[in-house]
């Protein structure tokens, strides 16, 4: 696969952290650190956590800082979901030159909801000779799925995508900027008025920039979802009461000056019993297209995602860089 495998540190060994650790392994990369403050799992060698049944030589540690100093080819950031909150782990790899690809949502095409800490980790990251960047799911889901199908449509008049998954599969941080567990008017004040910068907000600039077409204006609604019957949280730890928030669709709506309409509406929420990720895409014009991926397995497919764009993020030219910029994620051989 590489004539020197990639050297890469695990920040973050909480639900998707394991299953990249094992991804790595399979894959034939070198995991030289892996950071965590949970003290449950501090001192654990990362192969028992990751359930492979033997031991790596890497210990999770929670000193960030000595683990980092040590060197890497790449980070792999799974940790918070908004750029505001992810900006100090980006610039803590930055400043040391390491290349750092997370799963922070907002990461995914973050210059029109976060442009100024964009702006900041950009230089940063071409001051010292090194590639930051977001991915996972929507990397491929709610990007190159819909720009490569848009390539057999002779005319686009609007690209409308759906998208749907448990927030339980991903941890709090993604469940609190969900709004889960919430009061209709805790909602309103901590989710909608704040106007969080939901996930559906970074999707149309993406595809607006894959597919040649010139964004000229984007909004969005925050429309939350509430508990019927009580309902419990694994991630929260409790039952969610009748009429607090399960979670939420967001629902990102953007213009183009060529006329195409891209609308981007994405749910994430605490599952009833039965119910599965979903994703689609409709592609109106000439011909009528539809898309649809039958449960997706979102976290599986994330981790696998970012595990395979490694080798072309350490290739990949220096600065803040969002993945419309480079070619579509390519699979790696299983190795081990």
């Amino acid at each position: 696969m590489r004539n020197q495998p990639l050297r890469v540190i695990q920040y973050g060994c909480g639900l998707m952290g394991v299953v990249i650790i094992r991804y790595l392994v399979e894959k034939g990369f070198e995991i030289v650190g892996a950071i965590d403050n949970n003290p449950d799992i501090i001192g654990q060698d990362i192969g028992q956590l990751a359930g492979l049944g033997r031991s790596l030589g890497v210990q999770v540690e929670a000193d960030a800082d000595a683990v980092l100093d040590r060197g890497a080819d790449i980070a792999i950031l799974t940790l918070t979901s908004l750029m505001g909150d992810m900006e100090p782990f980006f610039a803590a790899c930055a400043k040391r030159g390491v290349n750092a690809i997370s799963t922070c949502e907002e990461a995914f095409f973050p210059r029109t909801t976060s442009p100024e800490v964009t702006a900041r980790l950009d230089a940063l990251a071409k001051q010292n000779g090194c590639t930051l960047t977001g991915s996972g799911y929507q990397d491929v889901f709610w990007g190159n799925l819909a720009t490569v199908a848009a390539g057999a449509v002779q005319r686009l008049t609007s690209l409308k995508g759906a998208s749907s998954y448990n927030v339980d599969d991903y941890g709090i941080a993604l469940a609190t900027v969900h709004g889960v567990g919430l009061t209709p008017e805790e909602f309103d004040e901590k989710i909608a008025q704040a106007n969080v910068p939901s996930y559906a907000m970074n999707v149309p600039g993406w595809l607006a920039g894959q597919l040649g077409l010139t964004m000229t204006g984007i909004a969005q609604v925050l429309l939350p979802e509430f508990a019927t019957a009580p309902l419990e949280s694994t991630t929260l730890g409790r039952v969610i009461e009748v009429g607090q928030a399960i979670g939420m669709t967001a629902r990102a709506t953007a213009q183009t000056a060529e006329g195409v309409e891209i609308v981007m509406n994405v749910t994430g929420k605490v599952y009833r019993p039965g119910q599965v990720d979903q994703n689609e895409w409709t592609l109106s014009g000439e011909p009528q297209t539809l898309i649809r991926v039958v449960e997706p397995k979102t976290v599986e497919l994330t981790c696998a995602t970012i595990v395979n764009r490694l080798p072309q993020v350490a290739a990949a030219p220096s600065g803040f860089v969002t993945l419309e910029s480079l070619p579509p994620a390519r699979y790696l051989p299983i190795v081990a």
